[in-house]
């Protein structure tokens, strides 16, 4: 995964835990806006998410957060 993507997962988790609260969910779909402006890397966050890791459509953003800072 791409450093950029990268920063805006952990960017957005950052920012949802600490509005929400340490049980909060994340889906992939959390890290772009609501219309689809780059396609080629929504779909390697899609990747990731669901072929890679066979994550579910929502996740705790302090697990995906720990994932992707781990490198996964």
């Amino acid at each position: 995964m791409r450093s950029e993507l990268r920063s805006k997962i952990v960017e957005v988790c950052n920012k949802k835990i600490a509005s929400k609260g340490d049980s909060v969910g994340v889906s992939f779909y959390a890290f772009f806006a609501n219309k689809n402006d780059n396609p080629k890397l929504l779909m390697e966050a899609a990747t990731w998410w669901i072929q890679t890791h066979e994550l579910d459509h929502f996740e705790k953003a302090h697990k995906v957060k720990g994932m992707v800072e781990s490198g996964l």
